[in-house]
């Protein structure tokens, strides 16, 4: 089975002195879809970390300077983990040399395999631990953003509508309690926008935030990637990376009946086993689900479980759509124009007569979301610190309201990523379709687009 998506164009470190290994390794990896860098000595994985900011790295622990006491690799462990602390180690040992792999785990090696290895069980441990760092810079991603946010003003007080104001006072209460809460509204209406903000104010805000997009999860990996793994090497579902925090379960009709029912079992009970054992784990988590989903209708037509609706909407919150709240319209659009300046370290800007003309006038489809893009736009193409209404683009009909000419490729590509998107709902399948690429082409983009601090997930 190729490489599934938090790993695509994920790149990995291979140092071994032994050019068979490195040959080996780079065609095993290649061949789950893993790009790899092989180098052979202790001074070149300190060089490839200097350069590249890897998902995973394979490190022997024996050169030919010292071939038997892996004092070369024990030290190398411990300089890579200082330089490079986010970068999971995996060591690699000669057969029998278990004690040696101890050591190196005691140094801050996630895992070992050893040498000859079996090739389901290194893949398996580079997925793993890629997976892992995916969702732990994820949490750190989530985290930031809030902050930033946070800085660039309190996007609930930008809502000045009536409608919202009602819904900022039932999440105002809703934070500061701890059941879970069902979030529904069109897309682009910042579901899962709201959904970080009530985590930020809860009495949970310092734990971690786990989000998982319920739609992409494939049903083969269902209860695995939720509930975790018990084997060879062993990994935490994400019930268990959220423990006392948050788990924000987007787009939560997309999962299909038999999936709910193990979903059910672990909201009802508070209990989990990872696949591959019968042992019980206790989690505390709150769980934040959104929909776009008529789930009363997903009931009416077996799709949906009225238990487990029960159990996720013990708070409810429905998210109008932007035309139905005009008055929130300008003041949501200073609010990410102070984000957006604040993110890319430019002075502050403003929007001209004419372009809080154009923001009023205009009938948002793609409602939140496509105002928070149409803002970055105006940001990206604004000549000076203020914006009019040409900036914002949206008397165009094309849906591509930009002149792409004047965005680097790295801008161009993130925008066209976004517009197709949000054209579809945020449907990968649909999106890479549309875009002509494929859709594990579009996973790495969207991979570059977290690295580079501009992939968004306003819901």
């Amino acid at each position: 089975m190729k490489f599934d998506a938090h790993a695509a164009g994920a790149a990995v470190l291979v140092v071994d002195d032994h050019p068979d290994v490195r040959l080996a390794m780079r065609i095993l990896l290649r061949a789950e879809g893993i790009r790899s860098v092989e180098v052979d000595s202790p001074a070149g994985a300190m060089n490839a970390i200097a350069r590249e900011d890897f998902e995973c790295a394979l490190v022997d622990l024996n050169y030919a300077a010292d071939t038997t006491s892996g004092h070369e690799g024990l030290e190398l462990v411990t300089r890579m983990r200082h330089e490079a602390p986010d970068v999971p180690l995996i060591a690699m040992t000669g057969w029998g040399s278990v004690d040696l792999a101890v050591r190196a785990m005691k140094l801050g090696a996630a895992d070992f395999v050893e040498k000859p290895w079996n090739n389901a069980r290194l893949v398996h441990s580079v997925r793993s631990q890629i997976a892992l760092r995916t969702m732990r810079d994820e949490n750190r991603r989530l985290r930031e953003e809030a902050a930033l946010a946070r800085q660039s003003g309190d996007i609930l007080r930008a809502c000045e509508s009536s409608a919202m104001r009602r819904v900022v006072e039932l999440i105002d209460r809703i934070a500061r309690g701890d059941a879970h809460v069902l979030i529904s509204g069109e897309n682009g209406t910042g579901k899962s926008l709201f959904a970080r903000e009530i985590h930020a104010r809860s009495p949970r805000a310092e734990e971690p935030v786990i989000r998982v997009d319920m739609s992409s999860l494939p049903e083969s990996r269902f209860a695995d990637e939720m509930f975790g793994e018990e084997g060879p090497v062993s990994r935490p579902g994400r019930f268990e990376l959220a423990n006392g925090g948050t788990l924000i379960m987007e787009e939560i009709g997309s999962i299909l009946p038999s999936q709910q029912a193990k979903l059910l079992r672990v909201l009802e009970e508070g209990e989990l086993e990872r696949g591959g054992t019968m042992r019980t784990r206790r989690v505390d988590v709150r769980v934040i689900s959104t929909t776009n989903m008529d789930l009363e209708a997903a009931i009416r037509s077996e799709r949906f479980r009225r238990d487990l609706l029960y159990r996720l909407n013990a708070m409810q919150v429905r998210l109008p759509p932007l035309r139905e709240r005009s008055d929130d319209i300008v003041p949501l659009a200073r609010h990410f124009l102070l984000y957006e300046c604040r993110r890319r370290s430019r002075s502050a800007m403003s929007f001209a007569p004419s372009a809080e003309r154009a923001l009023r006038g205009y009938d948002w489809p793609g409602n939140v979301r496509e105002l928070e893009h149409a803002v970055e736009r105006a940001v990206l193409l604004a000549a000076g610190d203020e914006i009019d209404a040409d900036s914002l683009g949206l008397h165009r009909s094309s849906g591509t309201p930009l002149l792409l000419d004047t965005l680097t490729l790295p801008e161009a590509e993130d925008l066209l990523i976004r517009q197709a998107l949000a054209r579809h709902g945020r449907n990968l399948q649909r999106a890479a379709d549309d875009l002509g690429i494929s859709r594990q082409a579009l996973y790495r983009r969207l991979e570059k687009q977290r690295s580079r601090g501009t992939f968004e997930s306003v819901d």
